[in-house]
């Protein structure tokens, strides 16, 4: 499956975004031919799997031109990569705790002439700057991964998971101590109609329990 898939579902995109996108399955081939970002098996669906997964969550959210989003436990750039290439305006952080993963990411972004991307080796949890959102993909369960970036964003958490987060969603709340209202599940299956979409899901927490706090959602 080529980078057709993301022309299909945001047919906005410039030449060079459209370059951009078409660029990652060589670049991702050739580095994970070295160092192993992503798994064997999910190489030959990467723009499923990985690029249009991560894009779900601009379907969700608009980021502003200006605004600085921390993607942590990025592996390989997800989804701060692909993000990055569709809001060229915005400032994207990608961190984790693997040195080799880092280099990927580095060594993507610039061949891609991304200036919008940073990255570095470090826990989220010792970063010390703040950000308008954090994003993740499947790092930890949220009563873990809230309070290690809660401090991190001005506006809000968004985690791309997967299958029945009603228990892990409910263990939050009452973990955390926070109010249900903060915390927002929408199915991604709604916009991408691909089989492997139909259990994946956003969380978004929200930094505040009220609606008008200046967040641009969709």
């Amino acid at each position: 499956m080529d980078h057709s898939l993301v022309n299909h579902y945001f047919p906005h995109l410039s030449p060079r975004q459209q370059q951009q996108f078409a660029a990652l399955n060589s670049c991702y081939r050739d580095w994970n031919a070295r160092i192993n970002v992503i798994s064997r098996k999910d190489i030959d669906h990467l723009y499923l799997r990985h690029v249009l997964h991560s894009l779900a969550i601009a379907r969700f959210i608009s980021f502003k031109d200006g605004e600085n989003v921390l993607d942590v436990g990025t592996g390989g750039g997800f989804p701060g990569i692909p993000l990055a290439i569709l809001f060229p305006q915005t400032h994207f952080f990608l961190c984790d705790s693997i040195a080799k993963k880092i280099r990927v990411v580095h060594a993507i972004a610039k061949t891609l002439g991304l200036g919008n991307v940073s990255a570095a080796q470090i826990r989220a949890q010792d970063i010390q700057k703040q950000f308008d959102f954090v994003v993740s993909r499947a790092v930890a369960p949220l009563y873990d991964f809230v309070p290690w970036v809660w401090d991190k964003t001005a506006k809000g958490i968004i985690c791309l998971k997967g299958g029945d987060l009603k228990e892990e969603i409910a263990t939050s709340i009452q973990n955390i101590g926070m109010d249900k209202n903060q915390i927002e599940e929408i199915s991604i299956y709604q916009w991408f109609k691909e089989s492997f979409f139909e259990e994946k899901k956003i969380v978004f927490v929200r930094k505040s329990c009220r609606a008008d706090t200046g967040v641009n959602l969709r």
